[in-house]
């Protein structure tokens, strides 16, 4: 093979030339030169193929192959000879560790993951990047992994309970996900006391002899503190809730109102009654919406707060706001993605100032089709900050002391009403899902104590909002589409064929049928929703049809979103709040100059990356907010041990099932040793326990009664046993914990 002639082919010599001023071959064409080669290759092989025998090139192509090697590119024996991972049946991936101390690879090409026994698991963590080599198939059918070498370490620092027992110290991560405990030496646990939450260093990473060693560097404060779980929470997700002085810097520039040179140029509002409607308890404001009756059907308005103006791309706010990707919303607590001054003050659509706003302005008629879409600038002044409950009140129940308090707004509150109705036929003609879902609203009394937990009601406010902000995320899309402009669409898939198949099989036991064959639609599951909405089992049917959907992401390859039953859908209602809305304002604006996709910041690839990257703080922020929540659902339940619940089967596993408690919204485990003395056959199709002896069956939806018999606050879990079944299992001794001596 002529390798001098290959060299001068790599397709990527003129980025390595702009980039370096004494390039080397490139990334892609070492590992197409490897992807010809049948053998391994050492250091001295490699350059000699290459040709180099510069000092400069040779040092430069050693620091080339260690860095492919710490990306998992090539791989390097002990014998010091490179290769490709493909041809060495090697896989890289992401370690996901188990509360059991085993765990799973996640291989970065996809595919089917890898188990990992507790002896692998030893010198890894939860998180680590790893290659490893598949050796076989264990019992129960799995492929099972071998670790060849730690690419990546995740963990840097933990957050734990901080113990001292016999004259050992050590953490017991927060994160169950990290299964070992982590060796705090005597002279590294600070002002830490037994019990207390800390936050600890990795000084040295486990092996298979010897756990992993770390440092106290925090005392974040005693186990049951008020407001704990939110500073645990924050550090086990590793959620940014300090700004870098830089902000404070670029903040310092901004006026406290919106001066009038800043109209420039934008459309005047400020007379339109305007009006904002949220929860009693929601502190930024994003939108705005006003409607009027025209002779072709309606006018309505969807205002938005013009955040882009403020976040200029590339500022320290901006890198920021992207860092964060989303605020997070705990319980009585918030980190947002962007500072007050601009979250509650200059951008939040507070009522009687003026404000600076993006505005989709949109002609329906009576048939629910958007006959024209058009944006712009414009500067407004909200009327009124309404709640739902108030609005609802007025267009649904006419409350006379609130509609006389509001008499000026009342018509064009009343106008969003009729096109709110007018809306749901456009909504069920193309089919989109609507789950009956509950939320539940966490009551604080003194020191940050739950005095309830309450269900969130939906009302035709809620609903009219949603359906609003609905068309203005869809004509966003469009616009942006229509102009080939680079854009986070909020795309949502079907179900999978795998996932399909179950579905299909779990409802033909039900006696139900899923319409569209192997590729059912949006209409086809509101339809079944629909049939099954007077059974029984209406609660059953609406679980499993959830469970088999995938979940929404951000990406610029557009695929529509199915749930919603749109061929276009993307984000632009909530830049205070979220990314890439704030992605979609840029584009939207691009395009309102008169400018192309060519001169547009952000290509495409920039588009994956970034919609990448805010899915993954989107999932983070659903984990975090889960786990607060799990915190706080235990510590409610601890004075409840005893005492008896109705509750409905939510979850049904080998190992028994979830409960969750009527009116508490609270989930729990009935283990199948507290079911009594007979063996049960689990069926995952039917999601349903059966008693070998008496056939007794506890299957998803059932309605049962349980007591609460022991909650965990650590694990965050609750146990319960049914009321009326004698438990023949025996109480767990403590676990005992593996040692590791000190030398």
């Amino acid at each position: 093979m002529n390798k001098q002639v290959k060299l001068s082919s790599d397709p990527h010599a003129t980025r390595e030339a702009s980039n370096y001023e004494n390039p080397i071959a490139s990334r892609e064409f070492i590992m197409a030169l490897f992807s010809d080669e049948s053998h391994l290759l050492s250091y001295k092989q490699i350059a000699a193929i290459l040709e180099y025998d510069d000092e400069e090139q040779l040092e430069a192509l050693r620091r080339r192959l260690i860095a492919m090697e710490r990306d998992g590119q090539l791989i390097c024996n002990r014998r010091g000879k490179y290769g490709l991972l493909s041809k060495m049946a090697l896989l890289k991936g992401r370690v996901i560790g188990h509360p059991e101390g085993f765990g799973f690879l996640v291989p970065e090409e996809g595919g089917e993951d890898l188990f990992l026994s507790g002896r692998q698991m030893q010198s890894l963590l939860h998180g680590d990047t790893v290659v490893v080599r598949v050796v076989g198939i264990d019992r129960r059918g799995r492929r099972e992994g071998a670790v060849v070498e730690v690419l990546e370490r995740a963990i840097r620092q933990v957050v734990g309970r901080f113990h001292e027992d016999d004259g050992v110290t050590y953490v017991v991560p927060d994160d169950k996900r990290l299964s070992q405990e982590f060796i705090i030496p005597a002279s590294h646990q600070g002002e830490a006391q037994d019990g207390d939450i800390v936050v600890a260093e990795v000084v040295a990473y486990p092996t298979r002899y010897a756990r992993t060693v770390a440092t106290v560097t925090e005392v974040i404060g005693k186990h049951m503190a008020p407001g704990m779980e939110i500073e645990i929470a924050v550090r086990n997700y590793d959620l940014p809730d300090s700004f870098p002085e830089a902000i404070e810097e670029e903040l310092s520039g901004l006026a406290k109102e919106v001066p009038e040179s800043a109209w420039s140029g934008r459309k005047d509002i400020r007379d339109l009654p305007l009006v904002t409607i949220d929860g009693e308890d929601a502190r930024d404001f994003d939108d705005a919406v006003y409607c009027e009756k025209t002779p072709q059907g309606w006018r309505l308005l969807v205002a938005i707060a013009d955040v882009s103006s403020y976040v200029k791309a590339g500022s320290a706010l901006d890198n920021e706001a992207m860092k964060r990707g989303n605020s997070v919303y705990f319980p009585g607590n918030v980190i947002p993605m962007l500072p007050e001054t601009l979250s509650n003050g200059l951008c939040s659509i507070n009522p009687d100032v003026n404000r600076l706003c993006m505005v989709c302005e949109l002609e329906i008629n009576d048939k629910a089709e958007v006959l024209n879409a058009r944006f712009y600038d414009a500067v407004m002044r909200s009327h009124a900050r309404l709640t739902y409950t108030e609005v609802a009140a007025m267009v649904v129940d006419n409350d006379e002391i609130l509609c006389d308090e509001y008499k000026g707004l009342l018509p064009a509150l009343k106008e969003l009403h009729v096109l709110y109705k007018v809306l749901l036929t456009g909504r069920e003609k193309r089919g989109a899902i609507d789950f009956e879902t509950t939320e539940t609203q966490i009551i604080f009394g003194k020191d940050r104590k739950i005095e309830r937990i309450t269900p969130m009601v939906r009302n035709d406010a809620h609903k009219m909002i949603e359906e609003f902000m609905i068309l203005a995320n869809v004509a966003a899309a469009r616009f942006l589409g229509d102009n080939n402009i680079p854009t986070p669409y909020r795309i949502h898939k079907g179900p999978t064929a795998e996932k399909l198949q179950s579905l299909q099989g779990f409802l033909g036991e039900l006696g139900l049928k899923l319409g569209g064959g192997d590729s059912p639609t949006a209409a086809d599951y509101g339809e079944l929703l629909r049939k099954a909405k007077e059974r029984p089992d209406a609660h059953l049917v609406q679980t499993v049809l959830l469970r088999s959907m995938s979940q929404a992401l951000y990406t610029p390859d557009n695929i529509g979103h199915f749930g919603l039953g749109f061929d276009d859908y993307a984000h632009f209602t909530s830049p205070i709040r979220r990314y890439p809305d704030l992605l979609v304002h840029r584009a939207i604006r691009h395009v309102l100059a008169g400018k192309t996709a060519e001169t547009f910041r952000y290509s495409h690839n920039d588009m994956v990356s970034l919609g990448e990257h805010c899915s993954s703080t989107e999932r983070r922020a659903d984990e975090a907010t889960r786990d607060v929540e799990s915190w706080l659902k235990c510590e409610y339940m601890e004075d409840k041990i005893g005492e008896v619940f109705d509750a409905i089967i939510t979850s049904v596993t080998g190992f028994g099932f979830f409960a969750e408690l009527n009116e508490i919204y609270v989930d729990g485990l009935v283990h199948i040793t507290s079911l009594g003395d007979e063996y049960y056959n689990f069926d995952p199709a039917k999601q349903r326990l059966t008693g070998e002896h008496s056939n007794k069956t506890y299957r998803l939806g059932d309605k049962v009664r349980v007591r609460v018999v022991k909650v965990n606050l650590d694990e965050r879990k609750i146990d319960f046993e049914l009321e009326g079944v004698e438990s023949k299992a025996k109480p767990k001794p403590k676990s005992k914990r593996r040692r590791v001596k000190r030398k």
